[in-house]
């Protein structure tokens, strides 16, 4: 893994974020990007009009001004934050931070194209407003991932070396990904149990997922890389998944992202969702 992209804000979750960028920079030697994105754009043009005819537009624009002047100090904060943290490691000339002003979606994609594009991007499940929505995930993060053609890290709001991998295999290109990133990238993983997983929402689908998680065994085998456990689970996916993952101490998820139709999530919901909510760990997800 040569670059890491990593989202950071004034949360809880953006230290962890920045936390998780120093691990894989420390283990694999990557470069590391940390993206500080402003969104005052939303309090520009349109307030002007609507507030025109009370506050006059001169002196709306002067508080755009002290806007733009607060998000660049906490932007200095941000900063000397991230390359204090990575100079204590000892991996200063690793990392890079930079501001921009936008949507994070917008921002994130200026940063995936070009001969340098990142491997890996870590956003938070929530930002800022965590604590005004601890039941939801984070707007910005969802927006994120869908539009990212990118691997996803996930981080929640505690850091902690991986123990415990679970794989949630479907069979879909996007879970065969994470199992092929992983075995490029397990040198960062050393150490780390892995668990394979294939769900059966029917009884007659039993068959179907033995196939998937013995396909994806095999993967390990090939790249001389056993798994600790491999195992067919039988229910809803999110609950099976969510409740192995408890049992089993599993400290961190891979898994393919958003693998129904649109109009099936809009009518029932993602089990990739459901797990981003239920599972109080890193999840790592892949298009």
């Amino acid at each position: 893994m040569k670059k890491v992209l990593t989202c950071i804000d004034g949360s809880l979750y953006g230290q962890i974020c920045c936390q998780y960028a120093l691990w894989f920079a420390a283990k694999n030697g990557a470069a590391v990007d940390a993206l500080y994105v402003s969104e005052i754009w939303q309090y520009e043009a349109p307030l002007v009009a609507d507030f025109g005819g009370s506050l006059g537009a001169q002196p709306y624009m002067g508080l755009t001004a002290q806007l733009r002047q607060i998000e660049a100090d906490k932007a200095g904060v941000l900063r000397e934050y991230v390359l204090d943290s990575f100079e204590k490691a000892g991996l200063a000339g690793q990392v890079a931070f930079h501001h921009r002003t936008g949507t994070l979606a917008d921002c994130v994609g200026e940063f995936e194209t070009g001969g340098e594009r990142p491997e890996l991007l870590i956003v938070g499940k929530r930002g800022e407003g965590a604590n005004m929505a601890k039941a939801h995930l984070g707007a910005n993060m969802e927006r994120v991932v869908r539009a990212s053609p990118l691997p996803c890290f996930v981080a929640n709001r505690e850091f902690f070396e991986p123990r415990t991998l679970l794989f949630a295999c479907d069979g879909s290109a996007s879970a065969n990904k994470a199992v092929a990133w992983y075995l490029s990238n397990r040198k960062a993983f050393e150490n780390a149990k892995t668990h394979i997983v294939g769900v059966a929402a029917k009884p007659g689908d039993v068959a179907k997922a033995g196939e998937v998680v013995q396909a994806v065994e095999k993967m390990f085998a090939d790249s001389a890389c056993a798994p600790s456990a491999v195992k067919v689970l039988q229910g809803v996916p999110a609950d099976v998944i969510a409740a192995y993952q408890q049992e089993h101490e599993a400290n961190m998820l891979l898994m393919g992202a958003y693998g129904h139709s649109r109009i099936r999530r809009l009518l029932i919901g993602s089990t990739t969702v459901e797990l981003l909510q239920r599972c109080r760990i890193p999840v790592i997800l892949f298009r």
